[in-house]
């Protein structure tokens, strides 16, 4: 599940910056054939982190610092495709990492329910009772 649209990058960086890393073309329209794959790697790369403590695909309404992770690390990758990477877009590439470590090491909530593990590190075992032990065996053990 894509956790960002083009929306959400025109939102947070504007209509130019869009067009600067995404309309490879030069018609003025920000390819969705760039856009859209750079989403799904970007959400996927988020999943990497974020399944580790939540049961993925999310449900909605999705936490909005992941919609805002996710912008950056596309707007991070697009750039430096289109050649236009600058050390602020590095930057918040960067923290957003840094953000989805902490959530993964469980420093950091979402806040949303974790999912929820049943495995413990207990073995069980079930049968029939012993046939033979120490004190039917008469002391030949």
């Amino acid at each position: 599940m894509p956790y960002a649209t083009q929306q959400n990058i025109t939102d947070r960086y504007s209509r130019d910056m869009l067009l600067l890393i995404a309309d490879r073309d030069g018609d003025g329209i920000a390819d969705p054939e760039v856009v859209d794959p750079a989403i799904d790697d970007a959400s996927a790369e988020i999943d990497t982190y974020v399944g580790k403590r939540y049961e993925l695909p999310m449900a909605a309404p999705l936490p909005e610092v992941l919609t805002r992770l996710c912008v950056d690390i596309v707007v991070y990758r697009l750039a430096d495709g289109a050649d236009v990477g600058t050390e602020e877009k590095r930057k918040r590439y960067e923290d957003a990492i840094s953000l989805l470590r902490l959530i993964a090491r469980g420093e950091v909530t979402l806040g949303v329910a974790e999912a929820t593990t049943s495995s413990s590190n207990v073995v069980e075992s079930s049968g029939s009772n012993r046939r033979f032990n120490r004190d039917s065996m008469g002391g030949l053990l």
